[in-house]
């Protein structure tokens, strides 16, 4: 006859331990397998508290009996060896009489799981990002063992994977393989932590962040330890800032551009003489900058220049005062500049006088014709540009103005320095930034543009259609205009104004006098001794005569070059430039 099966014999053969508990957590059972698990000889365990036997997971057992609640999965370690522990409710006619704790050996679970496509999937998964981190990573357990590394972090370290995993952490910190280690912080607060750190041997710049992994104790089991590389970072945010850096310029740039074409509906620049001049402006306008010196010839658009300095700058929105310093006597001149107090001086208004340093505060003042400015108003102006504050007539306390100081003349401030006829240290401190304005007649291109400006102003001014023909453009060209853009403008409006044709032609040639053949008479220069003639100008008329006639005689550029002795490329050049053929 067959022996019967038992329960205790189905117990004693499952692969799982078994641990079985009265309600008071006393254990009342235990099976072969449990034995074996816990590394246990006998059964002595029986009426034995479960929480000294097995204490991690004592606290649930008791979870268990108060809520009759399932738990399941709990993760003990167990020397070398770990287990997971399920524990649950062990009922009798609906009550609880105990519990029922099932033991299974974590090697188990991960044997079973390795040829699982789950877990296949997820470990190449997390295999992959491991691998892949741009970052170095190393991880360890709460003892400070290393349990991986990846490629990365080998680079950054000079270390080899192999040469370090299992080992302590704390150790390699000695021998100085690892450097700028948060592992003790990271114990100590559980939190986050970072350090920088420079490895020696690779050279290399490190921010190393460690983050704790907590057990479902709040308790540090693992640490993951973040290298990224500073040195290839700080490259790459130089190269940032350096383009960042080119997009900048290129954005003033263009912004400078934008102005300056839109300027260029007042201030005529199509040569590159002018172009570099408001480039110039443009950029002391942004800077802020002060003590500005415009020099040029009369006419040459010096107030216009520093108008244009004042739009651009940070102190538009803020008055633009000037004045021409040679139009009133010293005595008027200073008390208009720096104002007065009441009773300062006969004939003042009783209320006192504010001066125009005052009203163009936090603005600009520009002093034209600073060269005929008096000497003893001279030093008032460079008390002021060294400490930036004024005294009124008749005044005892000086008064702080804030304002940007452009100054203009005509004359040779240097010659008039070395005359003792302008303070050198004013002169000095004024020509901090200096601005020439080329003459009409150095810039010529810009002679046809100026003159079609002023015809369409003031066509639609007088409500006319004028017009002139490239012919007497040219002969504009040649003109040296003593009076530069000043000359060039009422020329052009008294042409507008009083010629009896819509062709300007005539009236135009009779106003430069080149319609004039008087024999001996010179229209290439004005017949005013004092207009400084240079001898480059002199030499470039002759050579554009010359050339005139001769090609009036041979009809031919190739012939010319011959009986001149030059190229004929050279020829075909002259003659573009000076609008000859």
């Amino acid at each position: 006859m067959t022996p019967e099966v038992t329960c205790e014999d189905i117990l004693a053969s499952i692969n799982s331990g078994i641990i079985a508990t009265d309600v008071d957590g006393k254990i009342v059972y235990i099976n072969p397998r449990a034995l074996n698990i816990l590394e246990l000889g006998s059964t002595a365990v029986i009426n034995l508290d479960f929480q000294r036997l097995i204490p991690e997971a004592g606290k649930r057992i008791r979870q268990c009996l108060q809520s009759g609640k399932t738990c399941t999965g709990q993760y003990v370690p167990r020397g070398n060896r770990k287990m997971v522990i399920d524990i649950a409710p062990l009922k009798v006619g609906g009550e609880i009489k105990g519990t029922l704790a099932i033991l299974h050996h974590l090697d188990d679970f991960v044997e079973a799981l390795r040829y699982s496509d789950e877990y296949l999937k997820l470990y190449r998964q997390l295999d992959a990002i491991f691998k892949g981190s741009s970052d170095g990573l190393w991880i360890h357990d709460s003892t400070g063992k290393i349990i991986n590394i990846n490629t990365v972090s080998e680079m950054i370290n000079g270390v080899r994977a192999r040469d370090v995993i299992g080992r302590s952490i704390y150790d390699l910190v000695d021998e100085g393989v690892f450097e700028g280690v948060v592992t003790p912080e990271v114990l100590k607060t559980k939190r986050q932590s970072s350090t920088l750190s420079y490895i020696k041997k690779t050279g290399k710049r490190v921010l190393v962040t460690g983050t704790p992994i907590l057990d479902e104790d709040g308790n540090v089991s693992l640490i993951v330890s973040n290298e990224r590389d500073l040195t290839h970072w700080n490259a790459v945010q130089e190269e940032l800032e350096q383009r960042r850096r080119i997009a900048e310029k290129y954005k003033d740039e263009f912004e400078e551009l934008s102005l300056l074409a839109s300027w260029q509906q007042e201030i005529v620049a199509e040569s590159k003489e002018m172009q570099q001049v408001l480039r110039v402006g443009m950029k002391l306008a942004r800077m802020g900058a002060s003590n500005i010196l415009l020099q040029g010839e009369s006419g040459t658009g010096k107030g216009l220049l520093a108008k244009f300095i004042h739009d651009n700058g940070n102190r538009k929105v803020k008055p633009f005062i000037q004045i021409n310093c040679a139009a009133l006597p010293e005595s008027l001149l200073e008390a208009e500049l720096f104002g007065y107090e009441k009773g300062a001086f006969t004939g003042a208004r009783e209320e006192g006088k504010i001066g125009l340093f005052e009203l163009a505060h936090e603005g600009t003042l520009f002093l034209d014709e600073i060269g005929d400015l008096p000497l003893g108003v001279q030093a008032k102006l460079l008390k002021y540009l060294d400490d930036q504050e004024i005294l009124p007539l008749g005044g005892i306390r000086r008064k702080k103005v804030d304002c940007c100081v452009i100054a203009a003349t005509n004359q040779d401030l240097d010659g008039l320095t070395r005359q003792g006829r302008f303070r050198q240290d004013l002169f000095f401190r004024l020509n901090t930034f200096m601005i020439h304005i080329p003459a009409l007649r150095q810039r010529s291109v810009d002679i046809v543009k100026m003159a079609e400006f002023f015809l369409d102003i003031y066509n639609r001014e007088y409500q006319v259609q004028r017009r002139i023909t490239a012919k007497a453009l040219r002969q504009l060209q040649a003109y040296p205009f003593p009076g530069n853009v000043r000359e060039l403008q009422n020329i052009m409006r008294k042409a507008v104004v009083l010629s009896e044709n819509d062709v300007l032609d005539d009236f135009l040639a009779d106003s430069i006098g080149a319609g004039d053949k008087t024999p001996g008479r010179k229209t290439e220069f004005p017949e005013d001794p004092s207009y400084p003639i240079r001898l480059q100008d002199k030499v470039q008329a002759l050579e554009k005569k010359i050339l005139s006639d001769a090609f009036k005689r041979f009809r031919s550029t190739r012939k010319v070059a011959q009986n001149l002795g030059t190229s004929q490329s050279s020829v075909m050049r002259k003659m573009k430039k000076y609008h000859l053929g």
